[in-house]
């Protein structure tokens, strides 16, 4: 193993063994991979989220992560419902994934994303200033926060806040609500700090959503048919979901650490500059891992298709300067990984929640990247120093 995977697994172990940590949305992709990651790491985790589908092909439902925790339903848009449900709790640290996640449904949704996203990260604030025993929260964002003019060099926490779609706006706004509330009622350098994490395109294991990459291969190669792959120039952030779960993990360690405040602020957690990919490749990466009986990809937009941005990339140099983060994967063993999930989760009859617990321990004692120091990587850590 490698020195710096051991440091990742010892100071995450260090950090969360025996902490009382809330996750809302835990049954979502990414919230049912964290909390598994959590419980494997000894913490004593409870999860709030809305009622799931039972019979829904999804992560959480293939690990059984409403069994495994502390389980717990509410709607973040309900202030009340939602105290009702923290009541009991003294967290050291909560991690707020819950949220209203894709941009198409946005268009279809606008009300509904807004007030889950903007109104919910509210409600769940303000439960936590009244938490005395919480130091540390993690608002869960995402790279579409920001005011996106496609431009060719990656986005960094300094760039402005905007959206032109529900969703990308939605999540720009989080990042206003999150800074309100630190600035208003998280200001004691000893007390509770919150930070912002924003984080690319996630693959990996377990993933249902409709009009996503991964997913929508996988279920036209388990129906036999071709899949239509819209944007195959749209360039995208991807990197497996242990990667950003990993930064926000080393985020809420800082923060519940000596001088928590020098932390609370945005955070970007992206893969290498040589990882940024387009749809396409993407695709072809997928295709490749699954062999035999991977589907037909046909290129093609519908005229009504919304409006979906085509170039978008993240800059992670403070994450890695100032928190040590750095990616463990490239892309191409992040789909392998992805579609390792999928072939096992397909056998029927394998442990999902055992194969998980141990794609996640194998990712902790992966070796980090080799990607050389990026130029800005020193001044990143000067502007947090």
């Amino acid at each position: 193993m490698s020195e710096g995977a051991a440091s990742l697994g010892q100071t995450l172990a260090d950090t969360y063994r025996g902490k009382r940590v809330l996750v809302t949305g835990h049954t979502g992709f990414k919230g049912a991979w964290l909390s598994l990651w959590l419980k494997a790491l000894g913490a004593e985790v409870t999860g709030i989220a809305l009622p799931t589908d039972p019979d829904g092909p999804d992560f959480g439902r293939e690990v059984g992560i409403t069994e495994l925790i502390d389980h717990r339903i509410a709607d973040i848009r309900d202030e009340r419902a939602f105290a009702e449900a923290c009541a009991g709790l003294a967290p050291d640290i909560v991690l707020h994934l819950a949220a209203q996640a894709l941009v198409r449904p946005s268009y279809a949704a606008p009300v509904e994303t807004f007030a889950t996203n903007v109104t919910g990260t509210a409600v769940v604030l303000d439960a936590v200033r009244r938490m005395p025993s919480a130091r540390a929260v993690v608002v869960v964002t995402s790279d579409k926060c920001y005011d996106n003019r496609e431009w060719h060099w990656a986005y960094r926490e300094t760039d402005a806040l905007g959206g032109a779609d529900p969703y990308s706006a939605s999540k720009g706004c989080t990042e206003l609500v999150a800074e309100a509330f630190r600035r208003s009622f998280f200001t004691d350098p000893k007390g509770c700090q919150i930070a912002t994490a924003r984080a690319g395109n996630v693959i990996g294991g377990g993933d249902a959503s409709l009009d996503r990459l991964l997913p929508d291969i996988v279920r036209a190669t388990l129906a036999g048919q071709p899949v239509t792959i819209r944007n195959p120039a749209s360039v995208r952030p991807w990197q497996h979901v242990l990667e950003p779960l990993a930064g926000y993990l080393l985020l809420g360690a800082r923060l519940m650490g000596e001088n928590g405040q020098r932390y609370a602020q945005g955070w970007n957690f992206g893969p290498s500059a040589e990882d940024f990919l387009d749809v396409e490749a993407i695709a072809q990466h997928v295709v490749a891992a699954w062999g035999e009986g991977a589907p037909r990809i046909v290129f093609g937009k519908r005229p009504d298709d919304p409006h979906e941005a085509g170039l978008l990339t993240l800059d992670s140099s403070k994450a890695r300067a100032v928190l040590g983060w750095t990616p463990r994967l490239s892309t191409a063993e992040a789909v392998r990984m992805s579609v390792e999930w999928y072939r096992e989760a397909c056998a029927h009859g394998t442990d999902m929640r055992a194969f998980s617990a141990a794609q996640i321990a194998r990712f902790s004692e992966h070796p980090t990247s080799l990607t050389p120091r990026q130029p800005s990587i020193e001044r990143a850590a000067a502007a947090c120093a």
